[in-house]
């Protein structure tokens, strides 16, 4: 803290300055060592209080060496339940794990810890991209998020590494950049645009002469955070600040970034901007990227004005899909329905294409209902002409007129038929091509929509009929008129014209059901089509679960095995625990049984002691009066028994080290100066 205030301020805010002195940088050095490690110890309150001063120490770098624990704090993801569940995620199969390992040597190929084949990086790797395609399963894997999840694993383990990218996925509004649609990159492209039209408009105007769109170049700094455009070094400067802030700092590193090359854009077409951001701009900052970042702050960014920005796109992009709907409506089942398979299987790195071939087929059904509504028109405008036409009879050249528009109509028909099996083909393409891809839809989501494709399908089909309805009617509608107008002239009435009249009347109707059952023949083959879609869909569907309902077998077959494995463990614990409980209670018992025999032993040889000290003292005794002066005897007597009781405080202090050998001691002493007493007062008596 000192290093950052007081006389010292200048030396600490040129922490990141490359023309200090080297006896300085070595100072300073550790000075931010001690400052970093008083922050990661005192984090709680640095957040609280001092946030001002962390961010500024973010922006100018955070030490390699804590890069680790710092971004673990500042994601949260110290403490996470999934950690827990990482062992168990790698044990299971993933159906993106053939992607994962295809651009796993892509990822890094230069970097040592990810060089080679079957490296360690690569392993631990595939183990995290793994991991997390289990644990989101509606994102599963997409190309650019492999280059996040190297830089965490250049930083710490894979277990943080693993509980780190979650919380970036989920926190960090990079879920919605990878999702299959991709809604959240559309976004931010569209919130860049507004950036650069606001605050470099001559550049921006270039870029839509030459036709050089944002999505070109910017796309993958939202997606990789420019770990794959700038030098590793300075990308992860900007990935310090970004677990800090967001996808704030990209914003500004991209405006920067184009802020600082706008001269020599402006002089170069599409392809040599190209080369441009290829070659020249990853490397104008190797030296220094603290002058990028510096550059970064001086743009302008206003968040309330992004949250605007962010509302209109929803809005647009909602009646955007309104006119899609609209447009499947009208199509019918077929392209609803590869549509809807079309958007949950299709990769990311074919959707661009695709997309164009989709706009290409929704035009191509715009003009169809534009048709579809003049004919209505024109049918509208026909009726009272037809009403008029009902109650007059034919003519010849209305019947020969009549053959030649029925002729026509085959044609008409044989043409859209025609177009209708070239928009199949291109279904069935779309179809296989998307069966290729990996199954990343959610079966449920699918159910319902096809729910809402066969009601389409009905209301198409109803429709359809009712058009080819419409447009007989209005075929024999318009060549009455035609022959009323032509002025054919009418049948004379004698029997033989009567006759042919009756004839040409049998034959037209003949011919008039003739074409009714044909319509009716296109409808039940329509049905038998759509009866075929459902069957495939349901087929599908069933292969899906049966798969899902297998894994579901084999992981419950792997989990039984391993609970009676661990109910083996556990019994065989408890067995051993019982025999030492067993062992331990048979070796108290013989340990208390030795110990009230050494007692019992201890007493009787107390007691013959003491008989055998007073026979001694007694016989002593005896010889001694009889030989030398009592009184002598006495005095020693009473020196004897002042010895003893000595020994007897000097056993009272060694009772508190060892009780037991004390307390035989004590009792043998008292036991002596018993005798000792006893024999005095015999001398006594006998002297008396």
């Amino acid at each position: 803290m000192r290093s950052m205030s007081g006389s010292r301020r200048n030396s600490g805010s040129s922490l990141v300055s490359s023309s200090s002195a080297s006896s300085n940088l070595s100072h300073l050095e550790e000075d931010t060592w001690i400052l970093w490690g008083r922050i990661v110890n005192e984090w709680e309150e640095w957040r609280r209080k001092k946030e001002k001063l962390l961010k500024e120490l973010i922006h100018k770098g955070i030490p390699h060496h804590f890069r680790a624990i710092v971004w673990q704090l500042l994601g949260n993801a110290t403490d996470m339940p999934v950690k827990n569940q990482y062992s168990e995620l790698l044990k299971m199969s993933s159906p993106c794990e053939k992607l994962i390992r295809r651009d796993i040597a892509r990822t890094y190929p230069e970097h040592d810890f990810f060089k080679g084949q079957d490296s360690l990086g690569q392993e631990v790797l595939f183990n995290v991209m793994k991991a997390y395609s289990l644990v989101d399963r509606e994102v599963g894997y997409c190309q650019g998020s492999a280059f996040i999840v190297g830089l965490l694993l250049m930083q710490m383990p894979e277990e943080e590494a693993f509980c780190v990218f979650v919380r970036l996925m989920q926190e960090y509004r990079l879920r919605e950049l990878f999702k299959p649609s991709m809604a959240e990159l559309g976004l931010c492209i569209y919130q860049f645009e507004y950036l650069l039209q606001e605050q470099l408009p001559e550049l921006n105007v270039h870029f839509r002469s030459q036709s050089f769109h944002t999505s070109m170049y910017a796309s993958s700094w939202f997606l990789t955070l420019f770990l794959t455009f700038l030098p590793l070094p300075v990308a992860t400067r900007i990935f310090d600040i970004f677990m800090y802030e967001g996808l704030e700092i990209i914003f500004r590193v991209g405006m920067a970034i184009l802020q600082y090359n706008q001269t020599d854009l402006i002089q170069l077409d599409m392809e040599g901007m190209s080369q441009h951001f290829q070659k020249v701009i990853p490397h104008q900052f190797d030296s220094c990227p603290d002058k990028l970042i510096l550059r970064a702050y001086q743009i302008k960014y206003n968040p309330k004005k992004m949250k605007k920005l962010e509302k209109e796109y929803t809005t647009f992009k909602n009646k955007e899909m309104e006119e899609q709907i609209e447009i499947k409506v009208s199509f019918g089942l077929l392209t609803g329905g590869t549509l809807l398979l079309w958007r949950g299987c299709l990769g990311q790195v074919t959707r661009a294409q695709e997309a164009e071939e989709n706009y290409v087929i929704k035009r191509e059904l715009a003009v169809a209902r534009q048709q579809c509504s003049t004919a209505s028109e024109s049918l509208e405008r026909a009726q009272d002409t037809i009403r008029e036409l009902q109650q007059r009879k034919y003519t010849e050249q209305f019947v020969s007129s009549l053959q030649t528009q029925l002729e026509q109509s085959r044609l008409q028909e044989a043409e859209l038929l025609g177009a209708l099996k070239e928009m199949q083909d291109k279904v069935l393409e779309l179809e296989k091509r998307s069966s290729l891809l990996p199954d990343e839809s959610n079966v449920a989501q699918l159910q319902e929509e096809l729910k809402l494709v066969k009601l389409r399908e009905l209301e198409t089909l109803h429709c359809f009929r009712e058009m080819q309805d419409t447009v007989t009617e209005l075929n024999q509608c318009w060549q009455q008129h035609v022959s009323r107008g032509g002025g054919g002239g009418h049948w004379k009435e004698s029997p033989k014209k009567n006759a042919m009249n009756e004839l040409q009347d049998k034959l037209m109707s003949m011919r008039l059901r003739e074409a009714q059952a044909q319509a009716e023949l296109r409808e039940a083959r329509l049905k038998v089509l759509q009866l075929e879609s459902q069957n495939q869909i349901h087929g599908k569907l069933v292969s899906r679960q049966e798969e899902e309902s297998a894994a579901l077998q084999e992981r419950v077959q792997y989990l039984t095995a391993q609970n009676k494995g661990l109910q083996g463990q556990l019994s065989e614990v408890k067995r051993k625990q019982a025999e030492s409980d067993c062992k331990s209670k048979e070796e108290v018992m013989a340990v208390r049984l030795r110990e009230a025999d050494s007692m019992a032993a201890m007493a009787e040889l107390r007691q013959r002691i003491a008989e055998l000290e007073i026979q001694k003292e007694e016989g002593r005794i005896q010889g001694q009066l009889n030989h030398s002066d009592a009184s002598q005897y006495i005095t020693q007597l009473r020196e004897q028994i002042s010895e003893l009781k000595n020994e007897v405080r000097h056993s009272c202090s060694d009772y508190k080290h060892s009780p037991k050998i004390a307390s035989v001691k004590m009792t043998l002493l008292y036991n002596c100066i018993n005798c000792c007493k006893l024999l005095w007062r015999k001398l006594l008596k006998n002297k008396t």
